[in-house]
């Protein structure tokens, strides 16, 4: 693909990125809270169940603006909440890290 090509691409995804930050911020919020109630052995049920599904769509978005790590990282946050019957607070710094980690990428996106 010539520069200009790709130049071409990245305004729009550009563009898509600035709308859609709020939302990844928020999605990025709730992972961290999440994960300071499990370290806490705080995590509701329901918590956990949207954590799972915050990391999903997450790591869907991270995908789509070729964030590759992000989408790792999410996912990987996805399948700790998702086969977690109770919260496990021993979990709590991985889960911590993973989304300090989250938080910068997209920070570094803007």
């Amino acid at each position: 693909m010539q520069p200009h090509e790709q130049n071409a691409l990245n305004q729009p995804l550009d563009g898509l990125w600035v709308k859609f930050l709020p939302l990844t911020e928020d999605r990025v919020d709730h992972l961290e809270s999440a994960a300071a109630a499990c370290a806490a052995n705080r995590l509701s049920s329901e918590e956990q169940q949207a954590a799972a599904a915050a990391a999903h769509k997450l790591a869907g978005v991270l995908g789509t603006f070729g964030l590759a790590e992000g989408t790792a990282l999410a996912r990987e946050l996805e399948v700790l909440y998702s086969g977690q019957s109770s919260p496990d607070p021993a979990l709590g710094a991985r889960l911590v890290s993973i989304a300090d980690q989250l938080r910068s990428i997209v920070q570094n996106r803007k």
